[in-house]
Parts: C-alpha cells; sequence; structure tokens
C-alpha cells in the first residue's frame, strides 16, 4: 500500500462532445468540484485524456473517499465516478491496486459474484498490451478472491486499469453521476421558486444543464406567516450542496395579491397574480444579467396551466426574454419520484401558507385571452408595483 494514493476519477460524456470548447467546459466543472468538495480531504484535481483526477490526501480511508465520491455524483456535468489508487506502471504494483480496489467494491456490496478486468494502455511504450494486462490482473484477483467468478458479460464488479505515461490507474467502485453540463456553462437563469414539490426540481433540471439558478420566491406575507421562506431556504441548501442554486431572493407578496383581488374578475385573479410575478422575476433578471425565467409548471397539471394561460402569462415579459418550463410534459408522480432522488420531497411536502394558495378564486380562467387580461389590469398602477416589489426584494440565501 505505499506506492498507492487514493483517488477518485470523473468521468462525463456530453462534455466530451463540445469539441474546440471542451476544454472550457472541463475547466468549469473542475472549478465547480473544487468549491463543492472543501469538506473532504482533497490535494488537487487535474484534467486528464478525457477525464478529471481528484487526488485525496495521504490517510484518506476508503469511507472517507467513498464519501466524497457520493458527493461528486450529484454535481451536474458528471457521468459516472470510480473511486480506486494511482500506482506505479509496474505489473506487481498495479496487481495490488486491484486486489485492494475489488476488495473494497465487495465491501461495499457484499452481493457481488462474479467480476472481470478491463485494462487499457495509453502509450505504448508500456511494453504489455492490454489482453495481457487483463490476464495477468485477473489471475491476481482470481488468487485474492477464489469465491469469485469470472464474467466477461455483465459482471458485478469491472475492475478497471488505465495505464497513462508516467502512472497507472486502477479503481472498482464506479457509480453512475447525474450528466448533464456544469453549472454556469450555459449562464444566469431566474426560477421561480415556491415551496411546493415542482419548482424545486424545475430549478435542478436547469441546474444540470449549464444554468447558474438565482431563485425568486413571491412569499405571501404579510398576508400570510412567513413559514414558506425558511422551506425554501432548507430546499436552497439542499440544492446548493451540488452548486445547483447560487441565491435565493424573497420578496413580499401578499398585499399586491389583495389588491388585484379586489379589483379584477376572479376568474382572472391567478392569471394577473402570474403576470405581476414574471414581471418582478424580468426585473431581477435584468438586475442579474440572467438570460432567461424558469417555472415549475406542468402543461394541464392545475387548471391555471393551459397553454393559453401560459401564453398570455408569457406576454408579461418582452419577447425576446425566454420563459423555460422542464417539467412542462411530466407528470406529477414523475416530478414526486424526482423530487425524493432529489433531497427536497420531505421539505416541501410540510404545510406552509405561501402565494399560490391566497385569494384563490373557486374557478380559474383556463382559456385567458390576452386582450381580456389587459383590459383587466388597466387601472392598476404595474409599473409602481414592480418598482415596490424589486425595492422590497431581499437575498435570503447565497451558496457564496
Amino acid at each position: 500500500m505505499s506506492d498507492l494514493q487514493r483517488i477518485i476519477l470523473v468521468h462525463y460524456h456530453e462534455i466530451g462532445l463540445k469539441g474546440h470548447n471542451r476544454a472550457s467546459f472541463e475547466m468549469r466543472l473542475l472549478r465547480n468540484l473544487e468549491g463543492l468538495l472543501g469538506a473532504f480531504p482533497l490535494v488537487t484535481i487535474h484534467r486528464i485524456a478525457g477525464r478529471l483526477l481528484v487526488f485525496l490526501k495521504e490517510g484518506t480511508g476508503y469511507e472517507e473517499a467513498n464519501a466524497c465520491a457520493d458527493a461528486i455524483t450529484g454535481v451536474p456535468g458528471v457521468a459516472r465516478v470510480s473511486c480506486g489508487f494511482k500506482c506505479l506502471r509496474e505489473m506487481g504494483p498495479m496487481g495490488c491496486a486491484a486486489v485492494e480496489a475489488l476488495g473494497e467494491a465487495l465491501a461495499h456490496d457484499a452481493a457481488a459474484d462474479s467480476f472481470k478486468v478491463s485494462a487499457r494502455r495509453n502509450h505504448t511504450d508500456f511494453p504489455i498490451d492490454s489482453m495481457q494486462m487483463n490476464r495477468d490482473i485477473g489471475a491476481v484477483l482470481c488468487e485474492a478472491y477464489p469465491q469469485l467468478a469470472v464474467r466477461m458479460k455483465e459482471p458485478a464488479v469491472t475492475v478497471g486499469v488505465e495505464v497513462v505515461q508516467n502512472a497507472a490507474y486502477v479503481y472498482a467502485r464506479s457509480i453512475r453521476g447525474i450528466g448533464g453540463l456544469p453549472v454556469g456553462s450555459a449562464g444566469k437563469l431566474v426560477c421561480l421558486l415556491s415551496s411546493g414539490i415542482d419548482s424545486p426540481v424545475a430549478t435542478w433540471r436547469m441546474a444540470r444543464r449549464g444554468g447558474t439558478c438565482i431563485g425568486v420566491h413571491f412569499s405571501g406575507r404579510p398576508q400570510t406567516s412567513d413559514a414558506s421562506e425558511f422551506l425554501v431556504e432548507d430546499i436552497a441548501r439542499v440544492l446548493a450542496r451540488t452548486g445547483c442554486i447560487a441565491k435565493v431572493y424573497v420578496v413580499p407578496f401578499g398585499d399586491y395579491q389583495r389588491e388585484i383581488s379586489l379589483v379584477v374578475p376572479p376568474s382572472l385573479r391567478i392569471i394577473i397574480y402570474r403576470r405581476l410575478m414574471f414581471r418582478v422575476a424580468h426585473a431581477i433578471a435584468r438586475r442579474e444579467r440572467a438570460r432567461g425565467l424558469v417555472t415549475g409548471e406542468s402543461l394541464g397539471q392545475v387548471a391555471s396551466q393551459t397553454i393559453e394561460n401560459m401564453a398570455v402569462t408569457n406576454a408579461a415579459v418582452p419577447n425576446d426574454f425566454p420563459v423555460l418550463r422542464p417539467l412542462c410534459g411530466t407528470d406529477k408522480l414523475e416530478i414526486i419520484d424526482e423530487a425524493k432522488r432529489l433531497g427536497t420531497f420531505d421539505i416541501s411536502s410540510q404545510d406552509a401558507p405561501d402565494c399560490c394558495t391566497l385569494f384563490m378564486p373557486r374557478s380559474p380562467e383556463t382559456h385567458a385571452k390576452l386582450a381580456d387580461v389587459e383590459a383587466a389590469e388597466a387601472d392598476l398602477p404595474l409599473q409602481q408595483w414592480v418598482e415596490e416589489l424589486l425595492e422590497a426584494a431581499e437575498v435570503r440565501f447565497s451558496a457564496r
């Protein structure tokens, strides 16, 4: 073990397809990992051929290394993570590293009953070819673990051996990542973030596509309690673990909803609430130099989320400012499953009054016409309200 150093290989997929821009995506992912893994015993992270290589401090144990690997799997841009060792480019140390790596993989998965070796050399100055390495290291592993079968198709564990110019990397436990693109590679987005189930998932999906997400929460305060604001902060902390949110604004919206409810037809209240939200979110986006707006709407999920209503709501912001709805074609059960995997479901399931349930009509309009909505808004001091709400908005969470 004296010549072995713990490493984690970070594999990606989409980044590898970026051609001349690939290096900038790799560096973005590298910087994201450096920023998110401060609690783990990192020495450094290097770019190598087609991957990132995370070096861990000497003396780092199995549990700590695997906890670090598990954390990396949730970072957007990561397709797969492999735990293993760096060693000398010699068959003896490589065999010892393979025995160690396979042993740790078996400790993690006691039901594993088979293995295979997948070796490759990236430089032909190493005299032993891949097929011979497979045979020689496989023989060492058969001797060390006679209870395991060798299976070329669908083995329980694949022991990877990669010989590069100055070293060899050997690993056995590989974990699937969430894929996508590194956060920050697609610019800033403002995300309408409630304390409910849908919008955190929508935010996460856009972060996974490279967006730097800035949440905007419209609180029912002072017409309701501020309970939803604390839930949104908890949601933001979950998203921030993997770099999926940068900041959250809270906007006290309740009094403005009350004013709208007093003067507009009840059936149009929800649409006019949302159009005012969009205007305020757009103003925050201009402040933050964000490039688009994200909502958690899903087509037909509730009465207000129809194509006609979405189109009328979109019309509240300029035509050249995109409104993205990553959940639009997703059903509620799929969203719930994703929220559970993400870790926000239990937070969102807590009961807290917010602006979404405030001054709601019995029969909301499902096929709104823009002309009718604009006529209902005609006597509202919308620009004044946007300025007041922008002034009242406060940053309640920042990942930095």
